[in-house]
């Protein structure tokens, strides 16, 4: 299963949560980055439908596959004022 971590972090004057490189909006206030955070996270887990989708790998061939709506990654939430979540 996928694991994908949603990290508080002070950015461009304010607070952001960032997952690997991307940075999300950023937010006046800690608590508005982490109230984000976990919103996010919790889609993030939200089950979907099950349909076909197409992407193009790195070679430029397509590929269709069918992705399972119930298939959701695990989510954490990294803040250094809080215990990590949603593990």
């Amino acid at each position: 299963m996928a694991h994908v971590t949603y990290e508080i972090v002070k950015h461009d004057g304010g607070y952001a949560y960032k997952v690997a490189d991307v940075f999300s909006e950023t937010f006046r206030s800690h608590q508005e980055a982490l109230d984000a955070a976990i919103a996010a996270a919790d889609r993030q887990q939200a089950s979907g439908s099950t349909s076909a989708i197409q992407y193009q790998d790195a070679e430029g061939k397509w590929h269709t596959e069918l992705a399972r709506g119930t298939d959701r990654p695990e989510t954490e939430i990294e803040d250094d004022l809080i215990e990590p979540t949603r593990k």
